[in-house]
């Protein structure tokens, strides 16, 4: 069983810094790509940032030059360090990982297994 453990949300001020953090838990599962996702009271799910082969990164324009997304291969764990927030950065941070996964239990080998996290709060005032 394959999950993704979020930390890092909570409440700041607009103008100030939050990290989040998802680290994959589970055993063979191989990531080819992580990344950020986010979804507004009201509003779809969107794109925020992803990391694919450790080093392709991809921004959604409304966060470029302000958030950074980063990866550390060895613990399975990216990041998403957000600096100069905004009060319509305001929404529930998902975590997403994409990659292959063999379980020893059943001997199944799934090439494009998804992973999604429950979600962290990310609450930026005015």
């Amino acid at each position: 069983q394959v999950q993704l453990v979020e930390s890092g949300g909570g409440l700041v001020q607009a103008g100030g810094s939050l990290r989040l953090s998802c680290s994959a838990s589970g055993s063979g599962f191989s990531p080819d790509t992580m990344g950020w996702y986010r979804q507004a009271p009201g509003k779809q799910r969107e794109l925020v940032a992803t990391i694919a082969g450790g080093v392709t990164t991809n921004y959604a324009d409304s966060v470029k030059g302000r958030f950074t997304i980063s990866i550390d291969n060895a613990k399975n764990t990216v990041y998403l360090q957000m600096n100069s927030l905004k009060p319509e950065d305001t929404a529930v941070y998902y975590c997403n990982a994409r990659g292959s996964h063999y379980s020893d239990s059943t001997g199944i080998f799934d090439r494009n297994l998804e992973v999604w996290g429950q979600g962290t709060l990310v609450t930026v005032s005015s």
